[in-house]
């Protein structure tokens, strides 16, 4: 997937602090996400630029300013919030969380370096396989996501776009959890601060709503992602649902094909009102993996093991 150079990107070539630009691979509404090479090491990263189209654009080769008065104290606000965010997210150190490995701020904005990673994002399989992914495959991915998670969590932090777009497979299938920037993450109490992705099917009705929002969040998104990869699709948005619940059970639809307690863990988190879900990562790790939520499952089955390709990271 090749992401074309847009008017608002920085160009081939420019030199941010010692990151050189070699290319934007990313981009979403509140971001960019380059492939660059530090200077220093002559490792690459990967480099999310906070650059909000409503809000704001890029006047030169380098500076970002408001588009008008109008946005500014947004644009503001923005800045001080990914700041913040891309600080609490540089103390998590965990194998299935991108590691933040900087953030400065430059040419009026802020930016977050990141490990860049090779591998292909969940979406690739559930394409391939077209859905029904073993059960060995969504064990060996989502309980080392979920500990990822909770180590989110615990700072006090929400994704709150977890998708399968956003779960990475690394050679060997070990996952990774992806963009929280463009998450829009930083939740201190109940209520989401500030705009935020919406992916239609894996958002609950809190988040069109405005609602409170906190790990239970979440866990919506990860049963979303999990029924994903053994439909081949994302369950009925949360804004149907309320108007009509056309959800059908996992452990109805697809009890030939997988264990009771992997299609009940899934059936918990895609409730549609929050209290019925998942209060915590824990509580999640306990029902799927009884015995040892600490521990690594084992490796996945071969389509996951056979990683080679290095995919654009998205904004």
């Amino acid at each position: 997937m090749k992401f074309k150079r847009q008017k608002n990107t920085l160009p081939k070539g420019y030199l941010l602090t010692h990151y050189r630009i070699e290319k934007p691979i990313g981009g979403g509404g509140f971001s960019y996400v380059y492939l660059a090479t530090d200077e220093k090491t002559g490792e690459p990263v990967a480099i999310k630029e906070y650059l909000p189209s409503n809000q704001a654009q890029r006047v030169d080769d380098s500076r970002v300013e408001p588009l008008s008065d109008d946005t500014a104290a947004a644009f503001r606000q923005g800045i001080k919030r990914f700041f913040e965010e891309a600080a609490a997210l540089a103390r998590i150190n965990h194998p299935n969380i991108v590691r933040v490995v900087n953030f400065f701020r430059a040419n009026n904005t802020v930016y977050m370096v990141m490990r860049y990673e090779h591998g292909r994002d969940l979406r690739w399989y559930i394409k391939r396989k077209a859905g029904r992914l073993s059960e060995n495959a969504l064990r060996a991915i989502f309980p080392p996501l979920l500990l990822g998670l909770r180590d989110v969590h615990q700072n006090n932090l929400l994704h709150l776009d977890i998708k399968p777009a956003n779960i990475f497979l690394r050679p060997g299938g070990n996952p990774l959890l992806l963009d929280f920037g463009a998450a829009r993450i930083a939740v201190v109490g109940n209520r989401p601060i500030g705009p935020y992705t919406l992916t239609l099917g894996f958002a609950p009705i809190e988040q069109h709503l405005g609602g409170h929002v906190g790990a239970w969040t979440d866990a919506y998104a990860i049963g979303a992602s999990m029924w994903s990869c053994i439909s081949g699709r994302p369950p009925p948005a949360a804004t149907e649902r309320r108007i009509k619940d056309t959800y059908k059970p996992a452990v109805r639809q697809y009890a030939r094909h997988y264990s009771p307690q992997l299609l009940e863990a899934i059936d918990w988190c895609l409730q549609f009102h929050q209290l019925d879900r998942p209060q915590s990562v824990q509580s999640l790790l306990d029902f799927m993996n009884p015995l040892s939520v600490n521990e690594q499952p084992a490796a996945a089955d071969g389509l996951l093991a056979r990683l080679g390709a290095r995919l654009p990271w998205n904004g």
